[in-house]
């Protein structure tokens, strides 16, 4: 399996979760399947179905993270000095060759992108299409309404 690029934030965060699920989810669920099992017949019990159902989710999240924690290369985005072209982790302003709009984002893993935050992941078509591009390069990203050309503005 390939390692999945992750920053030191996103792997934190990913780790809290975890955390978060084994150390007080489960247990809550645990107690509330005891509690539901208490009032006697299950083939009639909404309770118990509905507990068995979040631990069924619980327990597949728990399972999700612990094999993406296992996978990820954790990349310490603090200490990139090289910022003449786009590598995972830095910044970039870009802007729509057609429209003039200019849009910020930070280049991260899919654990973490978020366009609306202003992050995007690093497997997206505009994550492929500015990697590796300089200050002042143009580039066009296939997206499902055509082709977009971009000007990469500015690194940091």
């Amino acid at each position: 399996m390939d390692k999945i690029p992750i920053s030191s934030n996103g792997f934190e965060f990913l780790q809290k979760e975890l955390k978060r699920l084994k150390n007080e989810e489960r247990p809550k669920i645990i107690k509330m399947i005891e509690f539901a099992r208490s009032l006697g017949d299950l083939s009639e019990n909404a309770e118990y179905e509905t507990a068995k159902d979040r631990q069924a989710f619980i327990d597949k999240r728990i399972g999700e993270l612990e094999t993406k924690l296992a996978s990820c290369n954790v990349i310490d985005i603090s200490k990139i000095t090289n910022k003449s072209k786009i590598i995972f982790g830095l910044s970039f302003e870009i802007e729509d060759i057609q429209t003039g709009e200019i849009k910020k984002y930070q280049l991260l893993g899919p654990e973490e992108s978020d366009p609306d935050k202003g992050s995007i992941s690093i497997e997206s078509p505009l994550g492929r299409g500015v990697i590796g591009k300089m200050e002042g390069d143009e580039f066009s990203i296939k997206t499902p309404s055509g082709v977009k050309e971009y000007l990469l503005n500015k690194i940091f």
